[in-house]
């Protein structure tokens, strides 16, 4: 179902108590300040303190009046569907793809939603198509031209080749989303790389890339930003969910490529490849929503989670046995310290089961979904929580699961202040929080964790 979002309301809080939802399982005030680790705190603390004043353009007199995009002018309180080929070629497939431009009324920032840079993660394209569509985007809608400042570049499907074959990959079994930004002379991938770059994204004040689990395993709804950085740091927080994991991006990636270049740039991660998870979908649109209201290019208050957790390391759970998975505890569940998470079960041992135990309390933001396993194969990514714990219980469903905030309906506005920040101190094992996933199959062999072939460049 598609929610029902308005402007947004100053209201006082809501009740807090967790909707009730489908059977999915079996079985004081903290400061960011005080718990991130010191050489990670002083990065982020020093980011904050360069205040930037509002730029000129965005101002009502001196802002342009029309905004200019793939030699187009789009007037202001329009809206304008453009094509835009991810490759320029004569002959051959260039693959168009769409792009709605919505110009405000009034000058303000360039905001870019992309979904689909991996082609079988659908949870993008289906908020964005949503977004584009008669429910929201119009007169008296959540985004009314009219009434908004600043413009819009909305692109559901990104790849599109990936897209219409159901892969995560480009037609060259390359990732997108390693390959930013780009050069034109190179690959096929690359190629398209420079292309969005230059022509699509590199105009933008911020960036919010939508994505879902690869093949394999799931997400709970969670932004990934650098902290240090700030416009991205604001944007995380003003997206308004509870898990945010702080961490640079992977080399090649559209988000660390968009930070070097001043673009404050979000990833927001939610469900699973190949799936139309309408919870994933639905906070996905919220949290858009809510970024958009607080950069006040969209009227109406931002709504606000009751806590934050503020993640800079994990742990995670791995099988000690090989055999047929069952995960108990599924994405989004809270976990103590030796609870059965999955059982490991080998048919040609009938009677024979193995059960893998949580090494500690906290949040599984992330489970595996294919039911074949290896010893050593993670099962689990979890989030270790020592405090804060009440406060999170108070957001869990009858089944032990987070109930992300909006996914159970417009949230409640409240200051920034209200909100309780709960820190996950460590480091991300390989780099990046999905690092010790391994490769999907298939997966080439020219990925962050190895150089390509020369040869094939």
């Amino acid at each position: 179902m598609v929610p029902d979002v308005g402007s947004g309301s100053k209201d006082g809080d809501s009740t807090e108590g967790a909707a009730p939802r489908p059977k999915r399982r079996r079985s004081q005030p903290l400061k960011v300040a005080n718990q991130i680790p010191q050489s990670r705190r002083k990065e982020i603390e020093k980011a904050l303190e360069d205040a930037q004043g509002t730029p000129k353009r965005w101002s009502r007199k001196d802002g342009p009046k029309y905004h200019r995009f793939l030699r187009k002018r789009i007037g202001q309180g329009k809206v304008r569907q453009i094509e835009f080929d991810l490759l320029d070629v004569d002959i051959g497939e260039s693959w168009p793809i769409p792009i709605t431009v919505v110009h405000g009324a009034r000058p303000g920032p360039v905001v870019t939603l992309l979904g689909a840079l991996h082609g079988n993660e659908l949870v993008g394209p289906l908020a964005l198509t949503y977004l584009c569509g008669p429910n929201f985007l119009g007169e008296d809608k959540a985004i009314d031209p009219a009434a908004m400042a600043g413009t819009l570049r909305i692109v559901p499907v990104v790849n599109l080749p990936g897209y219409r074959r159901q892969s995560r990959y480009m037609t060259d079994g390359r990732d997108l989303n390693r390959s930013f930004p780009g050069k034109p002379e190179s690959n096929t991938t690359s190629r398209v790389a420079h292309r969005l770059w230059n022509e699509v994204i590199s105009g933008s004040d911020h960036l919010i890339d939508l994505h879902t689990a690869a093949v394999g395993r799931t997400n709970m709804p969670q932004i990934r930003a650098n902290l240090a950085d700030r416009a991205s740091n604001r944007i995380a927080r003003a997206f308004g969910i509870e898990t945010i994991l702080d961490n640079v991006g992977p080399k090649g990636s559209l988000r660390k490529t968009a930070n070097e270049a001043g673009i404050g740039s979000i990833t927001y991660e939610g469900g699973g490849s190949n799936e139309a998870d309408p919870e994933s979908v639905q906070v996905a649109i919220y949290g858009i929503l809510n970024v958009l209201r607080s950069l006040k290019v969209l009227p109406g208050y931002p709504s606000r989670p009751r806590f934050r957790i503020l993640a800079s390391g994990s742990v995670w759970i791995r099988s000690d046995q090989g055999g047929l998975l069952d995960v108990l505890t599924p994405a989004g569940s809270f976990v103590e310290d030796g609870e059965t998470v999955a059982t490991v079960t080998d048919p040609e041992r009938p009677g024979d089961s193995y059960d893998i135990l949580s090494p500690t309390r906290g949040l599984l933001i992330s489970t595996a979904t294919h039911p074949f396993v290896n010893a050593g194969t993670p099962i689990g990514h979890l989030l270790p929580v020592t405090r804060g714990v009440r406060t999170l219980r108070k957001r869990l469903d009858p089944e032990g699961c987070l109930v992300t905030s909006g996914s159970d309906g417009e949230p409640p506005w409240r200051e920034d202040d209200d909100v309780e920040d709960i820190s996950v101190a460590g480091e991300w094992s390989g780099g990046s929080p999905d690092a010790e996933w391994g490769r999907n199959e298939g997966d080439p062999a020219d990925d962050e964790a190895g150089e390509a072939d020369p040869n094939w460049a």
